[in-house]
């Protein structure tokens, strides 16, 4: 995602320390838009814990330190857990033997409650007492800030020394710590207490004197406000936020067409998957956005916006309207080289944090992507082709053809019909593409390729982004510029099996350098090309096995580097990872071409790994190892969990099986030789928006063939059923 730099040791500053997260006490996370909190099992905050440990809020920690101790000693952890509607982490604590009060060990039940929404945190303890005589006891919640840039918890050391962290306000029961930054944005944690328990409250910790008879409870109740600059603090109780909350989640639960299946565990791994995406679905300025990942990437970005669309667009195409509408707020209009921004470029990322705001690091607003472009106009393409939303077409017109533009003034550096990169920012990104690491494109023997660099992927991405513009193009009258359009897509296509095929290895190179010399590595890149078409049907054969060979299939997935390249590592961030995401776009190509026995092998790979991972979430990436009997992967440590891309490609996998393709311009549905993996017998498809209306359908595995009954659908429409 980000190795800014312009050499090694430049990229190695932004790299992220595994020692951030990298630990053997699980950690939970709630994330709520711009705000998200790491806790540990007790639902606490440590201090001396791993460093990713907090409460964020628009980039900055403002919460290092969250405590809770009975008589001065931890509880004992009986269980933990994030609730399955994904908003409320519930704990249930004990405590340990209280000689001094005379209390035996797990007497006294401490409940705890804890959910965030955007810039608070909420939580209730309930406190019972289950001994037969009276006792008492204090219950101390000690919590600080450190106000520190996330950047500072990836490893990155400050350019100069922070400000000092002060008390600005305290009452009986409110106490607010504030930091001006070095950008000159004041943040504020102010802390509130509700409950009806004796207390004291000081500027670090709050202690509950607390007197039980037998079989009584008491609850305590406190929030945490996080303000930036003159945001005025409101007052929400614990039960309106609470109820808000969940309000908010079942209107964008609203988002998507009903899907399920008669196996429980696929079930459970589409709703842990839309929980999460509605968990990073973030209010912008233009509607709701699906921010990347916690931690580390929670913001917009570019590219995994428009994926993370894509894979979702059969059955919830608002989220692609929205990911369109601020993308096309956000285009460049202006050429700004230490931003890396040209005028019709996507943007790559916008940051909101301290260390963005002073310029210590290049991502307050930047542009250096070079694929984000052509995937926004095949987006748009994408999106009308699934709603016929020609109004928001039509809108969106004049980005489209300014984003097309750069493809041809910008874009395409050497003017050989190839879209390269080479950064232009002195702490920009290296390398551009997905696969972003300084390390990821390299020659055979290892060597990183010189730039500008025209990487395979991309040239598929700018075919189809031309062939889907000139299909607008036409809608809109612009007859002309849409056989234009189709003809430079043809002669890229041509160009690109020509130049980017390797007759010796009978794959394509990774890229090509700024000589125009091939990078004759075996990589996932190729798998893209699939995706958007580009590849002639005579040599997707070859590509299609070649990635399901043993080199690059470990039984979890496609790595992103063949396990004979020079350059393999699958314990690397690119060089031999697996991406679940990358594997639901390369599966979704697969279908294209009608490998669909290739397409269930992942399918059942990504689905196994689910099984593996903890709420069956799948995360940004694990390690390339292959697979060992009775076990699950091996996780990579610094990867983000939930990851907008990773938790959504179920979506994308379930639309490859059916190979379903929904045109409402000509008002089809299509199933292309649908196959569906044994361990499914029913899937239901409710709710499918189209144009106004709903679709309700059903599918029943015979064999190999696939059986369909559509119960409702609306008036013009057809189901085309292809064997």
């Amino acid at each position: 995602m980000e190795t800014p730099g312009t050499s090694q040791a430049i990229d190695e500053q932004f790299h992220i320390s595994p020692d951030a997260v990298n630990s053997d006490e699980a950690m939970h996370i709630l994330n709520r838009s711009n705000t998200f909190g790491l806790f540990d099992r007790w639902g606490d905050i440590l201090p001396q814990g791993p460093m990713a440990q907090g409460i964020y809020h628009q980039g900055t920690r403002f919460l290092n330190q969250l405590e809770l101790t009975i008589n001065g000693l931890r509880p004992v952890l009986l269980s933990s857990s994030i609730k399955e509607d994904n908003d409320i982490l519930s704990v249930d604590l004990t405590n340990p033997v209280l000689k001094e009060c005379n209390i035996p060990e797990n007497t006294i039940h401490i409940f705890r409650n804890q959910f965030v929404r955007e810039g608070s945190f909420h939580e209730k303890i309930n406190v019972h007492h289950y001994g037969e005589s009276d006792c008492s006891f204090v219950l101390t919640l000690s919590f600080s800030a450190d106000f520190k840039d996330i950047f500072e918890i990836r490893g990155l050391k400050r350019l100069r020394k922070s400000n000092d962290i002060k008390v600005s306000s305290m009452t009986e029961n409110k106490v607010a710590v504030e930091y001006l930054g070095l950008d000159n944005l004041a943040r504020k944690n102010v802390i509130t207490l509700e409950t009806s328990v004796d207390y004291s409250l000081e500027s670090n910790k709050a202690s509950f004197s607390i007197k039980l008879a037998p079989y009584e409870s008491v609850n305590i109740h406190y929030c945490m406000k996080f303000l930036l600059g003159e945001e005025r603090e409101v007052d929400v109780d614990y039960q309106s936020a609470k109820a808000d909350a969940r309000d908010s989640r079942k209107q964008n639960q609203g988002l998507f067409a009903e899907v399920s299946l008669d196996n429980e565990q696929f079930n459970h791994w589409l709703f842990r998957s839309q929980i999460d995406l509605i968990s990073l679905l973030a209010t912008t300025e233009t509607g709701l956005y699906p921010y990347a990942g916690v931690p580390w990437y929670n913001t917009t970005f570019g590219r995994d916006g428009i994926i993370t669309a894509m894979e979702t667009l059969w059955l919830a195409p608002e989220i692609s309207k929205n990911v369109l509408i601020y993308l096309a707020a956000t285009q460049a209009k202006e050429l700004i080289p230490e931003k890396d921004a040209e005028p019709g470029k996507i943007i790559h990322e916008a940051r909101a944090g301290e260390m963005a705001n002073t310029g210590e690091i290049p991502f307050k607003l930047y542009y250096g992507t070079i694929d984000a472009t052509p995937l926004f106009i095949m987006l748009a393409g994408m999106y009308y082709e699934r709603t016929a939303d020609l109004g928001l077409l039509r809108s969106l017109w004049p980005n489209i053809k300014a984003a097309l533009n750069w493809i041809e003034e910008y874009g395409d550096i050497d003017g050989d019909g190839f879209v390269e990169y080479i950064h232009k920012a002195e702490n920009g990104l290296t390398n551009q593409g997905w696969k972003d690491s300084f390390d990821a494109v390299m020659y055979e023997n290892a060597e990183l390729a010189s730039p500008p660099i025209a990487l395979c992927e991309v040239q598929g991405y700018v075919y189809g982004a031309k062939k889907y513009a000139a299909s607008i193009a036409k809608e809109l009258g612009e007859e002309q510029y849409a056989d234009q359009l189709l003809r430079e897509a043809e002669e890229l296509k041509k160009k690109f099996n020509e130049r980017f095929w390797d007759e010796d290895s009978g794959y394509f190179v990774l890229a090509l350098d700024g000589k125009k010399q091939p990078c004759k590595v075996i990589s996932s890149n190729p798998g893209h090309c699939l995706f958007t078409k580009i590849v002639d049907d005579s040599k997707a054969r070859a590509v299609a096995d070649r990635l399901l060979s043993p080199e690059m299939f470990s039984g979890w997935g496609i790595r992103t580097l063949s396990s004979e390249e020079k350059k393999y590592n699958p314990m690397s961030y690119h060089n031999g990872s697996i991406w679940p995401h990358d594997n639901a776009l390369i599966a979704y190509g697969l279908s294209l071409y009608g490998f669909q026995e290739h397409v269930l092998s992942i399918v059942n790979a990504l689905f196994d790994a689910s099984l593996f991972t903890e709420l069956q979430r799948l995360p940004e990436l694990y390690c390339g190892f292959n697979r060992r009997s009775d076990e699950g992967p091996t996780e990579y440590p610094v990867a983000c969990s939930p990851q907008a891309w990773s938790v959504a490609v179920v979506f994308m996998l379930l639309q490859a099986c059916f190979n379903l393709k929904i045109n409402a311009v000509e008002k089809t549905i299509t199933f292309d030789n649908a196959r569906l993996p044994e361990y499914m017998e029913f899937v239901y498809v409710n709710k499918l928006s189209l144009n106004g209306g709903f679709c309700d359908l059903q599918m029943k595995r015979l064999g190999t063939d696939v059986a369909f009954y559509v119960l409702q659908k609306p008036e013009g429409w057809d189901i085309v059923i292809k064997k």
